[in-house]
């Protein structure tokens, strides 16, 4: 049987806000908060594919090729935790029709492909703590970053020597108009 994959459609945040992200994240939260994601990981998931095959991936990656959609920009000016999933998160007020119409799209076309795809509704976000297990105070509103999306990606996550990490495998432009 062939090695499976843990894959992910996601979009990649552009190299020079991570670090304002995670100085950002470093201001506002303490080290209790949570275990911070390291800057290279920070990323928005558009549908989580969990273990796949190299038939499925390729199947979801034709897929993916097909989707065509302007590109649109993202502004990020929401914080929340969710206690639950013990994640501590950057989001958008008003997230871009755009946006949600891509994950809409490929989260049913990974549905369609076998791929479990959870009934809660979509809610865009960057998670910037985990194992958040107890209340954290959030930063008062008035942060905000905007970029252009572009194009989004696959990604696969591995667990090696004790660190997660996320390698994009494959992206596809968002057209211009």
């Amino acid at each position: 049987m062939p090695a499976s994959k843990r894959l992910f459609f996601a979009i990649e945040l552009p190299a020079e806000l991570q670090p304002q992200l995670v100085q950002w994240r470093a201001q506002h939260f303490t080290p209790e908060a949570g275990r911070p994601i390291a800057a290279a990981n920070l990323h928005l998931t558009l549908a989580f594919l969990g273990d796949i095959s190299a038939e499925k991936q390729k199947a979801l990656e034709t897929l993916a090729g097909r989707i065509r959609q302007p590109g649109f920009t993202l502004t990020l000016d929401d914080a929340g935790q969710w206690l639950r999933s013990r994640v501590v998160w950057l989001g958008s007020r008003q997230p871009p029709r755009g946006l949600l119409q891509l994950a809409d799209m490929l989260r049913a076309q990974a549905a369609r492909s076998g791929c479990y795809q959870s009934p809660q509704p979509f809610h865009p976000h960057i998670t910037l703590l985990r194992d958040a297990s107890h209340a954290v105070s959030l930063p008062p509103p008035g942060f905000r970053w905007s970029f252009p999306v572009t194009e989004f990606a696959l990604y696969e996550s591995q667990f090696l020597n004790g660190r997660t990490r996320y390698t994009a495998l494959k992206r596809w432009p968002l057209s211009g108009e």
